[in-house]
């Protein structure tokens, strides 16, 4: 038989596999035959075997020899050759006919259907990926690979008899090896890194004398910045080989620990390539002067001079179409002296002459088109005798004049398209490059361009060119400082560079202090002619009033953006009417678009926009009543969420009413999302709430979000929040807003694992709930419960968990008073009592099935999960760790999807399986815990455990090594256990 990696000609290609199939055959596990869905009978093992070894041979006859010594090698039965006709026999009644055929003594497969075989849809699918992967579409090469990998289902030809499936079962699994080393190679490449060191430590345990998965190891944990367990891998791998096969590690291995010793930085993640922008001569003509600083926009500059260079001829075509590029953007952010920069670069292709005309578009006075027509003909040599009167004449002979020439034409800050058309050449060869504030989408065939800010690194750049290098060198900090106070808009950081470079005595932190103060900003960002404010003046004077209210009172909100809904509570409208107010105001570069539905300001914007408000906005509370509007809404929609998260939650009556509403959610899904997406700007608002009288809606906004919290996402925002809550309500002197914001504090600090600190606000917490009577004491009492659990005062934990499931029961929140229960099972098990903690859990879980509940029934699933540990009933356990795993991971509950996986790991240990404990605690690792550098010590302990036990003795150590620095940077008592595991053994 052939020794090859069978190939199967007649399977045609992958991308038609949606389309329905007749038979389909399995070989990348058991041995299958379906016709559609439907199973069909293939026999005893060696007629499994027959089916194997002809659907193995790409279709061409395998003679009955070859077939007998396929299924019994050298020692056949004496009736082999009957057998094999027999099994022939009865596989061609289940089978279509004319698939198995006879031939010249023999047998073969034919004519099977399209994507019939999953050996080759694997094979289509990785040459697929090869192709993808020599194009450089790592994404797609990736996904092909990772489809051809899932169809394996165990072990290719699995519990197929006789010699030639041994073979082939071999090679196929190398084969199968070998995708997943190109996959995981390709992973490493855009820099997944984390998620890779998880599966390959899995992968090393099971295939230890595999060098390149090993290699793959190093690399990701060299690149996860895991230095000390990367050269571990190498260690161990020496030691194994040397142990094992009495050999040294492949030159490869040993050059990459080499590199890795010498921080070699050719090892960091391989950056794409850039293209560089292809210079051109400069050579004036009617252009302007092109700045001699001019930095940075690379990418559209090589954008506008592809699209020039079609004009020109220069792409092959001929230069048949006229080329026509409309740059927008805020004013200040360097339209103009991008165009003529990419003009001057141009200028060569274009030998018959360069227009310029700088059209006032943001003016009073926008120029007439009739008036620029007359400038154009006389510059192209038309005597004054023999231009025309009219618009239309005009335009008719400047294009006749422009016919057979190359010429560019550069509009500048243009008004519209309507003032834009009759300037724009007709003609082949030549081209427009127009600028302007608004977004040209109805000037016909324009290739539009949006032009953003500056990069910090561009930025910095062109300070730097203006300032000179000497000085911002001594002062780099405080230059980054500089241009991002300008918001990285060129104008700004021109004028900031000028005013530095024309007073000596100045230092960049001088006038880093001075641009630092946000209500001064503005006034210091001027030299001379220039000024920031004086263009943003320009764009605002053409607003209609709508159109200015919505500019001046969008700037009030301090987010980093804001959804379409969001602005429409700020302004008291319709969403449609919003929406329309929204574009218009992006149309002409005021505000940007982030997102379909999201927009945003430019920093500098921002503040002009607010400057605006206070001295246009005919009510001064209009303005305090729009950010009203605004926090009304999120916490009107976060207690939505809240409350589709926890059906049942009585907590959302304990929230402070709204009266402007917030959005309904049906889904689950969508509900998270919005809440995810709006974090940052829901944190803006609670803090933009401080010194106002709006204090509780606020901290009830907090509260309403602590699932911001839970997941991991925005912890340091929110706890920042957290904390100026805490201050302001405080200062405030409302002790049930204190109390509330104190309780959010603690939540917070419980995550990030700073027990101290918890207890001390949870107990201030509790103190001012009780004086306030608030029904929030409940919360509070379950958080000291869970502070009292780390602490291992699981006395004191049962108690603080009996006040709160009192409380909750006293108000009818019976969701909570499940969760609570929960908790206090685990009380119970730290007591020792395992039964009365697994009876607790069953209660807990069986509560949430009651009120179907599915978000917290992941803490009820977790909870029996430790009981159950703790009782020795580690089967069970793992069905309920696995169950709470899938409810964490659809609510997005990442840090408690990785305490999970960290709780399986020690299942897995426990029963003695370390490959499968060491893969769970590297998911443990990657996604975080809740419980801080704590956290992530026990985690690394126990992976150091389980590597330990698969005789990487140096790569566990310096897991131990990471383990130990964090529980004495946290003071954490299992710093002695690690020590004891780190200590040397005594020679003996």
């Amino acid at each position: 038989m052939d020794d090859r990696v069978p190939r199967v000609p007649e399977q045609k290609r992958p991308g038609s596999l949606r389309e329905p199939v007749a038979l389909r055959f399995d070989v990348l596990g058991p041995v299958r035959a379906r016709r559609g869905e439907q199973p069909l009978a293939t026999g005893s093992p060696q007629q499994r075997a027959l089916l194997a070894a002809l659907l193995l041979r790409e279709g061409r006859t395998a003679t009955a020899a070859e077939l007998i010594d396929a299924l019994w090698g050298e020692d056949p039965p004496s009736q082999a050759l009957a057998a094999v006709r027999t099994y022939a026999s009865r596989l061609r009644k289940v089978l279509d006919p004319g698939v198995l055929v006879s031939e010249s003594g023999g047998y073969a497969v034919r004519g099977l259907g399209e994507g019939a075989l999953d050996l080759a849809v694997a094979q289509e699918w990785a040459a697929e990926a090869e192709k993808a992967r020599a194009t450089g579409a790592l994404g797609r090469a990736r996904e092909l690979l990772n489809r051809a990998l899932g169809l394996w289902d165990g072990e290719a030809l699995a519990g197929v008899p006789g010699p030639y499936a041994e073979t082939q079962r071999v090679r196929l699994e190398e084969w199968r090896l070998g995708l997943l080393e190109s996959r995981l190679d390709m992973d490493l490449e855009q820099g997944c890194h984390a998620e890779a060191v998880s599966e390959l430590t899995a992968l090393t345990a099971a295939y230890p004398l595999r060098e390149r998965l090993r290699e793959l190891l190093m690399l990701a944990l060299y690149r996860s910045g895991r230095q000390a367990e990367a050269l571990a891998v190498y260690a161990d791998t020496r030691r194994l080989l040397a142990e094992e096969l009495g050999v040294d590690p492949r030159p490869g291995l040993r050059e990459l620990q080499r590199r890795i010793l010498q921080a070699d930085p050719d090892l960091a993640e391989p950056a794409a390539p850039q293209s560089e922008p292809s210079a051109a001569p400069v050579r004036p003509a009617q252009l302007p002067a092109t700045v001699p600083d001019f930095t940075g926009r690379a990418a559209f500059v090589t954008e506008l001079s592809e699209v020039l260079a079609g004009a020109s001829g220069d792409d092959g075509d001929g230069g048949r179409v006229m080329a026509v590029s409309a740059l927008a953007g805020i004013g200040g952010v360097g339209k103009t002296t991008l165009a003529v920069h990419v003009a001057h670069q141009a200028r060569p292709a274009f030998p018959d002459g360069q227009l310029y005309v700088d059209l006032q578009g943001a003016g009073a006075r926008a120029a007439e088109p009739v008036t620029v027509l007359g400038a154009f003909l006389r510059a192209l040599g038309t005597p004054d005798s023999a231009v025309p009167d009219s618009l239309e004449e005009r335009a008719a002979l400047y294009r006749s004049a422009l016919d057979g020439r190359r010429v560019l034409v550069l509009l500048d800050n243009a008004k519209d398209a309507a003032q834009v058309r009759p300037l724009l050449p007709g003609t082949d060869g030549c081209a427009a490059l127009v600028t302007a504030r608004v977004r040209m989408v109805d000037l016909a065939g324009a290739h539009l361009v949006d032009l953003d800010v500056m990069s910090p690194e561009e930025a910095l750049a062109l300070f730097t060119k203006i300032v000179g290098g000497e000085r911002v060198a001594s002062e780099r900090q405080a230059a980054l400082d500089v241009v991002a106070a300008c918001g990285f808009l060129p104008l700004a950081i021109r004028i900031a560079a000028s005013r530095l470079a024309a007073r000596r005595t100045w230092t960049v932190s001088v006038l880093a202090a001075k641009l630092a103060d946000e209500r001064r900003r503005l006034d210091e960002l001027q030299a001379g002619d220039l000024a920031v404010k004086a263009t943003f003046e320009l764009g605002y004077g053409q607003l209609e009033p709508a159109q200015a209210r919505a500019f001046r009172l969008l700037g009030l909100a301090d987010g980093p953006d804001m959804s379409l809904a969001a602005a429409a509570a700020v302004l008291d409208l319709p969403a449609e009417e919003t929406e329309d107010l929204l574009e218009s105001l992006v149309d002409t570069s005021l505000l940007e678009s982030a997102a379909p539905g999201r927009y945003r300001f430019h920093d500098l914007v921002r503040l002009y926009a607010r400057a605006c408000a206070e001295r246009d906005e005919s009510s001064p509370g209009e303005r305090g009543a729009a950010l009203e509007r605004l926090l009304d809404f999120y916490l009107a929609t976060a207690a939505g969420v809240y409350a589709i998260e926890r059906p049942g939650d009585r907590l959302v009556d304990h929230l402070e009413p709204t009266e402007y509403p917030g959005l309904r959610f049906t889904d689950g899904s969508a509900a998270l999302d919005w809440l995810y997406a709006e974090a940052a700007c829901l944190l803006a608002c609670v803090r933009q709430a401080v010194g106002t009288s709006r204090l509780r809606h606020a901290v009830d906004l907090l509260w309403a979000a602590k699932d911001l919290t839970e997941s991991g996402a925005n912890s340091h925002q929110y706890e920042t929040t957290a904390r100026a809550m805490c201050e302001a309500t405080r200062a405030a002197g409302d002790g049930r807003a204190e109390g509330r914001a104190r309780m959010m504090l603690t939540n917070v600090l419980l995550v990030s694992g700073r027990i101290l600190q918890a207890g001390e606000q949870a107990q201030l917490a509790m103190e001012l709930a009780a004086l306030a009577q608030d029904d929030a004491i409940s919360w509070v009492a379950n958080d000291r419960g869970l502070i009292s659990l780390h602490q291992g005062r699981h006395a004191d934990g049962r108690t603080f968990f009996e006040q709160a499931i009192d409380g909750y029961r006293a108000t009818g929140n019976r969701l909570n008073e499940a969760v609570t229960l929960a908790n206090l099972s685990r009380a119970y098990l730290g007591m020792g009592n395992t039964a009365k903690a697994v009876e607790i859990a069953q209660h807990s879980l069986a509560v949430h099935a009651e009120l179907d509940r599915p978000m917290r029934r992941a803490n009820a699933h977790f909870a029996l999960g430790l009981a159950l540990t703790g009782a020795g009933r580690h089967s069970e356990a793992l069905v309920q760790f696995a169950d709470a795993q899938s409810v964490f991971t659809e609510h997005r509950q990442r840090l408690w999807v990785g305490n999970t996986h960290f709780r399986i790991a020690e299942v897995h240990l426990t029963d003695r399986r370390p490959a499968q404990a060491a893969q769970h605690a590297e998911q443990a690792l990657a996604l975080g815990c809740v419980g801080g550098d704590r956290m992530r010590g026990n985690v690394l302990k126990l992976l150091g455990r389980a590597l330990s036990s698969l005789g990487q003795v140096d790569r566990a150590r310096a897991c131990w090594n990471d383990a130990l620095k964090l529980y004495e940077d946290c003071g954490a008592p299992e710093a002695a256990e690690v020590r004891a595991l780190l200590a040397p053994v005594p020679a003996g």
